[in-house]
């Protein structure tokens, strides 16, 4: 029996903390104001019924030849910096002033979204027949929005005589935009199309995390679904639709969404997200709605809400609390979630993320002190039976049957339960787990510092000597220091009566520094935090034993 506990130590420690992405990793508004529409009915009064086929995903048309050369209108808020062109409509640059790109202290603010000399930008508006994109004139250079809000107009005309007015909305204190399109049908005849709203993203970083999702992601009725770009190429594109609330592009620590409005002045009905992907890492993402018919001087309003920013909880739900799901922990959501609740609340007082972790790893030790108590005197009083049980191993070798009913007795007689020092650890593999996942793609985390040569806590940790140590760049202090931990935690804790079974436990300190050699700094912490705090817990207990 103590040879089991000592196996499935070992295996829930390692095969759960190596396996656990493989095995249980997740697969892979306000409304805008009503607009009065002149709606002339279609001749003969009668209503025209509609079928919403399914749309192509079109390349980019050519611009209509505008008037003048295309101006670049830049939008400066608190929070971001966009750029929008009026050969299009559409956003070339979006900068997000609070977040940089690394650590450095010249790095330069994140870019979302870039589009390079020929490319096509994101948030294009197309509707009709999508034959060509209008020079959409704006009503102003630039537009600064230091507080309140702001409205930028571009306004364009289709060969077909439709004109299209884009309003887009911005805020100082939100990472919404709210855009609008009126369709203005300024012919004597009924015109008919479908609203046709574009967005294209490549990775956010030239580094993937491997861990961590990102791609292209739906929330439909059915919940969030997160689609495999290499899936999609596969599959030479897809369309969902069932209820679609948005649609979105999702990295590690960012995100560009698209929130349909789809109530009554919203418009998008039976809306739709069209994805594809273009070379290895570009994915198109056109939010579609059903094809409507515009009468004579008659209007149709699309209103949808676009969120560009980062995966923050706090802002995600502001925005809309259905895109917040995006936030998404897998199955430790339920702990994952208060966890970064607690974390941001004790944060607000301490101002130090490593102070907060440091102090969230004392609350949760504090819950689980009772059961941990129990498991080590559980592992001391089983040291003391040893001697018995070496003698029934002796007695009974040959009968194992009659060994483990001399052993089940033994136990009884004494009220020790042979697996009791497994039960603390297990009890806190989920929140180990939930508190990694908060500590892997929780952007709270990105690019916040500690103390001395750790600026990130979401990065490994690694003190610089000067010069280059193979394949770990810098010396791992924090993950040293843990497993020196672990490892004199295991000396203090009673040793197994079996010479076979020892040498393989002290091996367990080895294998745990290797496999955090790459975690987060964040996490690594945390651990060194609980194994200090199981040391000075198991003193206690060496010294109410020896008294």
């Amino acid at each position: 029996m103590e040879s089991n506990r000592a196996i499935l130590a070992i295996v829930l420690s390692v095969i759960i903390l190596v396996g656990y992405q493989y095995l249980f990793a997740p697969p892979p508004p306000p409304s805008s104001p009503a607009v009065t529409e002149n709606a002339a009915p279609v001749a003969g009064g009668q209503e025209v019924s509609l079928t919403a086929p399914q749309l192509p995903l079109p390349s980019p048309p050519p611009a209509s030849p505008p008037a003048r050369p295309a101006r670049d209108i830049t939008v400066d808020t608190p929070l971001y910096r966009a750029v929008f062109t009026e050969n299009g409509g559409g956003v070339k640059s979006f900068l997000l002033k609070k977040y940089r790109e690394t650590v450095a202290v010249d790095s330069p603010p994140k870019e979302l979204m870039t589009a390079a000399e020929g490319s096509e930008p994101s948030l294009q508006f197309l509707w009709g027949d999508g034959a060509a994109l209008p020079f959409f004139e704006a009503d102003r250079p630039a537009l600064t929005v230091d507080s309140g809000s702001a409205v930028l107009t571009m306004s364009g005309r289709l060969p077909s005589g439709v004109e299209l007015v884009r309003r887009l909305t911005f805020s100082a204190d939100s990472y919404v935009m709210e855009l609008s399109v009126d369709v203005i049908n300024r012919t004597d005849s009924p015109v008919q199309g479908a609203p046709l709203l574009r967005m294209t993203n490549r990775p956010f970083s030239p580094v993937s995390n491997s861990y961590v999702f990102s791609g292209p992601a739906v929330f439909t009725g059915g919940g969030l679904e997160q689609i495999k770009p290499e899936d999609i190429s596969k599959e030479g594109g897809r369309s969902i639709g069932d209820g679609l609330r948005w649609t979105a592009y999702e990295g590690t620590y960012f995100l560009c969404g698209l929130i349909p409005l789809q109530d009554g002045s919203g418009r998008w009905g039976d809306a739709r997200a069209e994805l594809s992907v273009s070379g290895e890492t570009q994915v198109r993402t056109v939010l579609t709605g059903a094809p409507e018919i515009v009468p004579p001087q008659g209007v149709r309003r699309y209103a949808c809400n676009v969120y560009f920013g980062p995966k923050q909880l706090e802002a995600l739900t502001a925005a809309n609390a259905e895109l917040a799901r995006i936030v998404n922990f897998g199955w430790w959501d339920f702990i994952a979630k208060p966890t970064l609740a607690l974390l941001n609340f004790l944060y607000r007082y301490v101002h130090n993320y490593g102070v907060a972790i440091i102090l969230v790893t004392i609350i949760i030790k504090a819950l689980f002190w009772p059961i941990a108590q129990k498991g080590m005197k559980s592992m001391k009083t089983m040291q003391k039976l040893q001697p018995k049980m070496a003698k029934l191993r002796e007695k009974y070798g040959n009968d194992k049957e009659k060994l483990n009913v001399e052993m089940m007795q033994l136990y009884k007689t004494y009220k020790v339960n042979p697996l009791g020092g497994c039960l603390p650890m297990l009890l806190q593999i989920p929140v180990f787990f939930a508190l990694y996942k908060v500590l892997l793609q929780t952007i709270e985390l990105r690019h916040a510092p500690f103390m001395l040569w750790i600026n990130d806590l979401s990065a490994p940790d690694r003190l610089a000597i000067g010069m280059e140590i193979p394949y770990l760049g810098g010396i791992p202090v924090l993950t040293l220091l843990m497993g020196a931990s672990m490892f004199l935690q295991q000396k203090m804790s009673p040793a197994a009566g079996d010479p076979t079974q020892q040498k393989v436990m002290m091996f367990l300190p080895l294998i745990f520094t290797f496999m955090f050699l790459n975690f987060a700094s964040g996490l690594v912490l945390y651990w060194l935090v609980n194994n200090l705090l199981s040391i000075a817990q198991q003193y206690f207990i060496n010294r109410q034993d020896e008294a």
